[in-house]
């Protein structure tokens, strides 16, 4: 196998990002997988450790840890990960780097395609399917070195906030086996914080970067619509409620993975033009005087698990020690019409799905939530449709409104703490019945309405060590500031540094 078959001849266009700063050989952990993908591929780089050392040591924690935590499915064979390792440490011995994620392993998330791997998506119906080609934002991570060893788990067709499926199993919370991970980037969230993986790719509908970084304790970046381009097969204009997105253990490892997955490609019309800048052009915030707009529960609207919102306000209030001004405000908006608008456009979004419905044993083979989000585009009229769109930008104009007093807006990333794993979703929170299979997840659909930058922050953890999270939503367009923000945060909290205690095995 050649570099060029290797990298599936993909360009070497992402050669000009920042390199991570340079460490020290005496800085390199005997435990490899401890290093944060910025560092590990500082050492990489530096030749302190070979690829294929990096490949061993990942693949030596991923078989003794995944068959708790199931977070990583469709495992390439130990052997070709190792030969490709093999040809990552060749390329440097030529004095040819292929970028910063060269000899890194990489698990991409298993609704994305990888060419040579499976997208079961989930499903039963898809099990066994092989890619051919990559996904847009894919080939970008292969054409910076990255060796794919796999794909990370989700629930199917990613619906739902939980990351089972009758394919390849649950994924587990990497604080506690017996909890959910979250969903639906669950496998990417879990792979990480158990350090099974350096980084994760993922994406986000409704929370799916969001809700398993604050159950895994990790970041999860949901950027600014059509900041990262994607290719839909159908419709490339009207359908803008997911996007791809970065994750990372730390803030630096997020904006370098969220660097190499951005950027305009004219396949995907309404992909921003802007650039992200590299790493090296980031700096953190000063926090003096810096505007929080404290949204919480909207005023008691939403149903909340006791403990979540405690932590989450203290939390954000614990920012007022550091210079910031922290608000609580409240968006001039009907937020059951945003519910309502949600149920029609998530409605309608999942229509394409008419082929499987349509045959009687495809149709058997989809989960209930699958079938019920089908039916419910059925019968919709344009009408119904336009006064969504229209209710979607009405949400728009109010925060935008919010953002002539505050810098950025900040709720809670759940509305629960992790759950027991068998359970698929919670019929209640604190007495209050939920009404659909993701109600549940409410608090994540303003930042996918709005087509807001999102970032999850870690909250803390509760008595019991369940993790939680915090959203806080920047202005259209300025991921920049709102990653300069997550850096002050990570900064001045050390909720990041609370690794989980992995059972012994």
């Amino acid at each position: 196998m050649d570099r060029r078959e290797f990298l599936g001849g993909a360009s070497l266009a992402g050669m000009a990002m920042t390199l991570p700063a340079d460490i020290l050989a005496a800085d390199v952990p005997a435990e490899l997988t401890s290093m944060s993908a910025s560092e590990l591929s500082a050492a990489i780089r530096q030749r302190h450790v070979t690829c294929v050392e990096v490949m061993q040591a990942y693949l030596a924690r991923i078989h003794k840890y995944n068959p708790t935590y199931n977070a990583i499915v469709s495992m390439v064979e130990d052997d070709v990960l190792l030969n490709q390792a093999q040809l990552a440490d060749r390329a440097l011995d030529n004095d040819e780097y292929w970028g910063w994620m060269h000899g890194m392993p990489h698990a991409i998330k298993n609704l994305s395609d990888a060419k040579g791997l499976e997208t079961s998506q989930g499903s039963p119906i898809f099990a066994g399917s092989i890619a051919d080609s990559d996904s847009l934002h894919v080939a970008r991570i292969r054409e910076q070195g990255a060796i794919f060893i796999g794909k990370t788990n989700t629930p199917e067709f990613g619906l739902g906030s939980q990351s089972y499926n009758p394919v390849h199993g649950t994924t587990k919370c990497a604080y506690n086996p017996d909890l959910v991970a979250g969903g639906s980037s669950g496998g990417a969230a879990c792979g990480m914080a158990t350090h099974m993986l350096p980084i994760a790719d993922g994406s986000d509908m409704m929370g799916s970067l969001r809700n398993p970084g604050a159950f895994n304790n990790v970041v999860g970046y949901r950027p600014s619509q059509g900041r990262v381009p994607s290719i839909p097969k159908n419709d490339l204009f009207y359908q803008q409620l997911s996007t791809s997105g970065p994750m990372g253990r730390n803030v630096e490892d997020t904006i370098r993975l969220l660097e190499t997955m951005a950027g305009y490609d004219s396949q995907s019309p309404l992909s921003l033009r802007g650039k992200i800048p590299s790493f090296d052009n980031f700096k953190a915030v000063d926090l003096s005087g810096y505007r929080v707009g404290w949204m919480g529960d909207y005023d008691g609207y939403l149903a909340t698990e006791p403990g979540v919102m405690e932590l989450c306000t203290g939390a954000v209030e614990g920012l007022t020690d550091h210079g910031a001004n922290v608000e609580t405000c409240k968006p001039d908006y009907d937020m059951e019409r945003l519910w309502q608008t949600w149920l029609t456009l998530r409605h309608w979004a999942l229509s394409d799905i008419k082929e499987l419905y349509d045959n009687p044993e495809l149709r058997a083979q989809l989960k209930p939530e699958v079938v019920w989000e089908y039916e419910g585009s059925l019968d919709m009229t344009a009408a119904r449709v336009f006064e969504a769109a229209v209710a979607r930008s009405d949400w728009y104009r109010a925060l935008h409104s919010l953002f002539g007093t505050y810098d950025i807006l900040a709720l809670p990333t759940a509305q629960v703490f992790p759950f027991d794993a068998d359970v698929h979703w919670p019929k209640s929170i604190n007495g209050r019945d939920m009404d659909t299979y993701h109600r549940w997840m409410e608090v994540v659909i303003s930042g996918t309405l709005s087509g807001l930058p999102v970032v999850n922050l870690p909250a803390g953890f509760d008595e019991n060590g369940r993790p939680m999270g915090m959203q806080f939503i920047g202005r259209m367009g300025q991921d920049k500031e709102v990653l300069e923000f997550a850096m002050a945060y990570e900064a001045v909290t050390n909720h990041l540094d609370r690794r989980p205690t992995l059972p012994a095995i």
